[in-house]
């Protein structure tokens, strides 16, 4: 694990927790794509939300009790994908977050099933105080418009856009979500796999036996930093490539 990632999660806990202790996955929150209300949030309301769900909970179907708790969210960025657009025509953009839950007896299924793809759809919560028209730009939060989110008008489908987000209240997990994109993603497990694949490389170039599955992401990280200094200056180039193949390796250490 990137040890600047676990420095910001021990900022939430009463005691520093190492590696082995938590379980850490990225998630989508919501993003500015008209979802199945009819409704999207605006960009500025996404970065609005980056700071407000710092340190929110995550717990199920909005129930609001102690026992829902599950994991909570230590950091958050807003993404933008400029060749992606939304059905409004804008450039997609996105509110992920890293979220946290330590290690027990008692949430070791819930953690299969994240890793597994079951447990992934998420939904918020939070206080909008803009609701604005697309058709006619009237904010329905200060009076009423005459148009139906879904509906055309003048080839123009309706929808509401949020903005003015003035509180964050917690995340959930859900059966179905409001916002069709949100839900977990495999960020943080997709640079774990990517420093995997590199310390195999790595041990294949310099003959070393080690047993590289049961190794944590800082015993990784650790390994790689040491190989590396002794892979040949033949196969230096080749150390940082993505590829799984290592036919070229083979190929070269048998001439």
């Amino acid at each position: 694990m990137e040890n600047n990632l676990l420095k910001k999660l021990n900022e939430y806990t009463r005691r520093e927790f190492k590696e082995d202790e938590v379980y850490i996955f990225s998630v989508i929150l919501c993003d500015n794509e008209i979802d199945r209300d009819n409704e999207c949030f605006s960009v500025t309301a996404l970065n609005e939300m980056k700071s407000l769900f710092l340190g929110k909970t995550g717990i199920f179907d909005h129930n609001a009790r102690s026992q829902n708790q599950t994991a909570r969210i230590f950091e958050t960025e807003v993404v933008t994908d400029e060749e992606r657009l939304t059905k409004s025509g804008e450039a997609y953009s996105c509110l992920k977050a890293t979220a946290y839950m330590v290690r027990t007896k008692s949430n070791e299924d819930l953690i299969r099933e994240i890793d597994g793809g079951i447990k992934k759809e998420v939904s918020v919560s939070c206080s909008a105080g803009k609701r604005v028209c697309s058709v006619c730009n009237t904010d329905t939060e200060e009076s009423a418009c005459i148009h139906k989110g879904g509906k055309k008008y003048g080839g123009k489908v309706c929808h509401f856009i949020l903005s003015d987000i003035t509180d964050a209240y917690e995340w959930s997990f859900v059966a179905v979500p409001a916002q069709i994109n949100a839900g977990v993603t495999k960020k943080f497990e997709e640079r774990r796999e990517s420093l995997r694949k590199k310390a195999k490389r790595l041990c294949f170039l310099c003959s070393c036996d080690e047993d590289i599955e049961k190794m944590s992401h800082k015993e990784l990280e650790e390994l790689c930093a040491r190989l590396e200094k002794s892979v040949p200056k033949s196969f230096g180039a080749e150390v940082k490539s993505d590829s799984e193949d290592i036919s070229l390796y083979k190929m070269k250490r048998e001439k």
